[in-house]
């Protein structure tokens, strides 16, 4: 797998187990990361979110950027302060309890709160599956993106959502470019 990969070249990956998502909240898994992050010592993270996993990043380096030296957004959800994952669906034009598996959990419908100027100093990817199932909500990524290019490295991948899965040597190139910037 990824992680695998990532050691032969001689990094260190995490790749931690969210708490339930409807036991838990949003900011209990920013705080599930951030602790993390603080019993390993880690600091120059590059921190990848996948999915949902851009708004937990977003909050993440929200909290700790002096930690963070690159977020990856894979195929994920970016926020604006105040959005919820399902505001992001909603902006992109969908319901989204009209996807399979989303349902109003607490981590879904909680609106994130952070001042986006932390993040200015940390280097942003944003890489974004062309044939995704959630191309309402990559979209609205994508289109944010355009809007403020500075900061951003944009890539595209010919995947379904699951891009580990489907182009695993890709992503790991991608991920190794990252590191080198």
């Amino acid at each position: 797998g990824t992680v695998t990969a990532l050691a032969v070249h001689g990094y260190q990956a995490f790749t931690p187990t969210l708490e339930d998502e409807h036991t838990t909240s949003l900011s209990g898994h920013i705080a599930q990361i951030c602790t993390l992050i603080d019993q390993n010592r880690l600091w120059d993270i590059i921190l990848v979110g996948h999915s949902y996993g851009g708004v937990i990043i977003t909050g993440v380096a929200d909290r700790m950027p002096e930690r963070i030296r690159h977020l990856v957004y894979l195929d994920a959800a970016l926020p604006d302060p105040g959005q919820s994952l399902f505001d992001l669906f909603a902006s992109g034009g969908s319901d989204p309890l009209s996807f399979t598996g989303l349902e109003p959990a607490n981590a879904y419908v909680e609106k994130i709160r952070f001042d986006p100027g932390n993040m200015v100093s940390i280097q942003k990817t944003y890489i974004l599956c062309t044939k995704s199932e959630f191309a309402v909500v990559t979209g609205v990524a994508r289109r944010k993106i355009e809007v403020v290019p500075g900061g951003w490295t944009y890539l595209e991948l010919p995947s379904s959502h699951v891009p580990m899965a489907d182009m695993p040597v890709e992503v790991v190139r991608i991920l190794l470019d990252v590191v080198k910037q």
